[in-house]
């Protein structure tokens, strides 16, 4: 962490933690039941009809739903400064914690898988900011960036 963050984590106290602390432990989030704020600081992308509606849709998976979180939840945990706050493997969860590499702003994370019958799944991700009004695209880039990724990792 750089002396800058110490010193803005008096300030905005999650700023001041490392990896995922600082924040409050996540519980499991039922995905349909999102609200999201009147600021431009979230990304949200997920299947055709979800409700509420994505700002990116993302198509069916041909994976068990299974197969899909176990790869989604490693590679995503291997990202510059991303630390898993929690994983409820039960429900297909995982909530992760994201810092910006300057002030170590936290951004949060979170990926639910759905099981769309027995060798294919649908992938939920919600990026969003914890402080600020904007996020300057940051969590629509990291959000397409993680996608394009688990594509890559796929088709292998």
């Amino acid at each position: 962490m750089t002396a800058l963050a110490w010193l803005l984590g008096l300030i905005l106290p999650a700023c001041g933690a490392d990896g995922a602390a600082g924040l409050p432990r996540p519980v499991v989030m039922d995905m349909t039941r999102i609200e999201r704020p009147a600021t431009p600081n979230t990304f949200l992308a997920g299947p055709a009809g979800m409700q509420p509606k994505p700002d990116l849709v993302v198509e069916q998976q041909q994976l068990p739903a299974p197969a899909l979180y176990e790869k989604a939840r490693d590679l995503f945990a291997g990202e510059p400064r991303t630390y898993i706050a929690a994983a409820f493997p039960n429900q297909l969860q995982v909530h992760y914690v994201v810092r910006s590499m300057l002030l170590n702003f936290p951004d949060l994370v979170t990926v639910q898988v759905n099981a769309e019958g027995a060798d294919r799944s649908t992938l939920v991700i919600w990026s969003r900011s914890v402080y600020g009004r904007s996020d300057f695209g940051v969590n629509r880039e990291r959000t397409l960036s993680w996608l394009a990724a688990l594509q890559q990792s796929t088709e292998r």
